[in-house]
């Protein structure tokens, strides 16, 4: 087995032992964190024994040249064995190019209107909308924490848990800022004006990741202001937890859109530790994409990952360069095809760090989660 491959090998074979340990079994947390990393790693591993054993017939079949009784037969498996062992290290790179270790978690989607007053809240509530069918399309469950209507029918901001396997994966490339060109109804000279909403998308963290200290919460119940059901206005459900350590500035998360005071302090302290855990790996990856304001900006309408040209019915990522003339599907929850260029467009980035020639050498293999 190649060297660069036997780290991988051997980590797989730890977690298997480890799974077979009572003492993981009875923890959750752990046996969650080693049972998803050995999903991730298993179809690697697989390919790197397949491409082991067509090596081996490799070998074999050129051994066999030799023989004159055997050549002609040989050199048929050597040509299947060479083309099996080509496309198996194809394979086998695409698997080693590394994965967002966050890409299966559960998700907290934020949207809020920025520049354009009225018509960005308008915009706010639509793209939320769209977010919410395309989670249904994704078979992902999603629940609104938090929601602030504004007087002209439009949100000034909303968060929502975005629950399912991959949820976090299918969500994250939605992070940033969004423009919308288009004529408001209010318009009477049917100018084209411009507005942004920003969006922030944040994995879920586990207890185990982020503890907190219960002397550095404050936690108010109120009467929610939303809409949400007949008890929802009337009784004292709706939960502020204010967080503060030490000099860290203050951060104030909010949920009053469950009947639940209960569960809605639980989701505002999920949201919470979100938002924890998101400070701490940007403070130690220093990459403005991995914070939250690197992920929103400051709402200007320069600042755009996206934009919506309604007259046009475009919608173009600026990302990548990608453009689609269905804003209709596009707001209908039809996100499916941008986020698979996206996605592409990310792995083609990094094929580029990963080697791997025909006889199956690699470079890079500790990516493969």
């Amino acid at each position: 087995m190649n060297a660069t491959l036997r780290p991988l090998l051997d980590e797989f074979a730890a977690l298997e032992r480890q799974m077979g340990d009572p003492a993981v079994a009875a923890d959750p947390v752990a046996a969650r964190r080693i049972g998803r990393r050995y999903a991730r790693l298993r179809p690697a591993v697989e390919l790197a024994r397949a491409l082991e054993h067509q090596r081996e017939r490799v070998s074999d079949a050129r051994a066999a040249l030799d023989d004159p009784e055997l050549a002609d037969l040989a050199r048929i498996e050597l040509a299947d064995a060479e083309a099996r062992l080509s496309e198996l290290a194809a394979a086998l790179q695409d698997e080693l190019v590394p994965r967002d270790p966050d890409d299966d978690k559960d998700a907290i989607l934020e949207v809020r209107a920025a520049a354009g007053g009225g018509e960005a809240s308008l915009f706010a509530a639509e793209l939320l909308q769209a977010y919410l069918r395309f989670a249904a399309a994704e078979g992902l469950r999603a629940d609104v924490l938090d929601s602030h209507p504004t007087e002209v029918g439009g949100l000034s901001k909303a968060s929502v848990e975005i629950v399912g396997s991959g949820a976090y994966a299918r969500f994250k490339y939605e992070a940033g800022v969004h423009r919308v060109q288009r004529v408001p109804a209010t318009e009477a000279q049917g100018r084209i004006h411009t507005s942004t909403v920003t969006v922030a998308v944040l994995p879920t963290a586990e207890d185990v990741e982020v503890a907190l200290d219960p002397a550095d919460l404050r936690i108010d119940v109120y009467r929610s202001s939303g809409p949400g059901g007949q008890s929802v206005n009337t009784t004292d459900s709706a939960v502020r937890v204010t967080y503060r350590a030490g000099t860290s500035d203050e951060l104030v998360v909010t949920c009053q859109d469950g009947k639940s005071q209960i569960k809605n302090k639980e989701k505002a302290l999920a949201v919470l530790r979100a938002r924890l855990l998101e400070r701490e790996r940007a403070r130690a990856q220093d990459q403005a994409r991995a914070t939250r304001w690197g992920q929103i900006g400051g709402g200007d309408r320069s600042e755009k990952v996206r934009t919506y040209n309604v007259p046009q019915s475009r919608v173009t990522d600026h990302r990548i360069g990608f453009t689609t003339h269905d804003l209709a599907g596009v707001m209908a929850g039809g996100f499916g095809e941008l986020q698979r260029a996206l996605a592409a467009a990310e792995r083609a980035q990094w094929v580029a760090e990963v080697s791997l020639d025909g006889a199956g050498s690699t470079r890079g293999a500790d990516g493969a989660a």
